[in-house]
C-alpha cells in the first residue's frame, strides 16, 4: 500500500513539473526586459498599450454578450427537453457536442461563404453584421460547456414538481424559467459562463478570419513582433483563464456549504 502511494505521488509530482516548469520559465523570461535585473516592465508596457486595452475590452464585452445569449438559448432548451421532450435528449446532446467535432475554421469559412457581400444576407459587409456572426460563432463554440453545465444542474432538482407548483400559483412559462428554474441552476449557469468567458477571451480563428480586433489576434500579433511582451501577455491570459476556473470552484463550494447549512 505504501509503495502504491509512493508511485502515485511520484506521478503527481512529475505531472505537476511537466506543466509548471514551462510556465515558470515563461514567467521568468517575462521579467527580464530590464537590463539591470528582474522587473515588471514588460507587464507595464503591455497593460499601458492602447491596443491591448481596446482589444481586451472588446473581448470582455463580447464574452458577456455571448454568455447572455448562451443562457437565453440553453436554459429554456434544456428545461423543456427534460420536462416535455425527454425522447429528444439524445438528439439535443448530439447537436450540442458538434462544436467539439467540427473545427472552428470550418464554421467560419461557412459563415464567409454564406454571408459574404454578394449573398442575400451580406453580414460580412458591415461592422454590425460581422459582430453578429462572431457572436453566434462564439455561442456555438461554448454550447457544449454551457449545455452540459445547465443539464447537470437540472438533474439535481425536481423539475416536474417545481413546474406544477408554479403553474398552480398562476405562473407562466417565462416566469417559471426566470423565477423558479434559473435560481435553482444558477451555480451551473455560472460554471458555463466562466468557461464561455475563457473561451471567448483567447479565441483566434473566428476573430482573425472575420477581421475583428479582439484579444486573440492581438496576442498573436504581439508574439510575432515583440520579445518579452508576448510572455507577459501569455501570463496575463493564463491568469485570467485560471481565475475563471477558480471562480467556478469557489462558487460550487459556496453553494454546497449554503445547502448544508440550510
Amino acid at each position: 500500500m505504501t509503495e502504491r502511494r509512493l508511485w502515485s505521488w511520484l506521478a503527481v509530482v512529475l505531472g505537476g513539473l511537466y506543466f509548471l516548469l514551462p510556465l515558470v520559465g515563461m514567467f521568468d523570461f517575462s521579467l527580464r526586459m530590464q537590463r539591470d535585473g528582474y522587473g515588471f516592465e514588460a507587464y507595464r508596457v503591455v497593460l499601458a498599450d492602447p491596443q491591448f486595452q481596446q482589444t481586451f475590452g472588446y473581448s470582455v464585452a463580447l464574452a458577456l454578450v455571448t454568455i447572455v445569449l448562451g443562457i437565453l438559448i440553453v436554459v429554456p432548451t434544456a428545461y423543456f427537453v427534460r420536462l416535455r421532450f425527454p425522447s429528444l435528449r439524445p438528439i439535443v446532446e448530439f447537436l450540442t457536442l458538434l462544436p467539439l467535432v467540427i473545427p472552428p475554421i470550418v464554421i467560419v469559412f461557412g459563415y464567409i461563404r454564406i454571408y459574404n457581400t454578394s449573398s442575400v444576407l451580406p453580414l460580412t459587409g458591415s461592422w454590425w453584421g460581422t459582430n453578429l456572426l462572431i457572436l453566434f460563432g462564439y455561442a456555438t463554440l461554448s454550447l457544449p460547456y454551457m449545455y452540459r453545465s445547465v443539464d447537470t444542474g437540472l438533474r439535481t432538482i425536481d423539475v416536474g414538481s417545481l413546474t406544477e407548483a408554479a403553474q398552480s400559483l398562476g405562473a407562466g412559462w417565462a416566469r417559471i424559467l426566470a423565477v423558479v428554474v434559473l435560481p435553482n441552476v444558477f451555480v451551473s449557469v455560472l460554471s458555463g459562463a466562466f468557461l464561455t468567458f475563457a473561451i471567448v477571451i483567447g479565441e483566434y480563428v473566428f476573430a482573425a478570419l472575420l477581421n475583428v480586433g479582439s484579444f486573440g489576434p492581438y496576442m498573436v500579433w504581439m508574439g510575432g513582433n515583440r520579445a518579452y511582451e508576448p510572455s507577459a501577455l501569455a501570463v496575463v491570459a493564463f491568469a485570467i483563464t485560471w481565475a475563471c476556473m477558480g471562480l467556478i470552484q469557489l462558487v460550487t463550494r459556496f453553494s454546497k456549504f449554503s445547502t448544508v447549512r440550510r
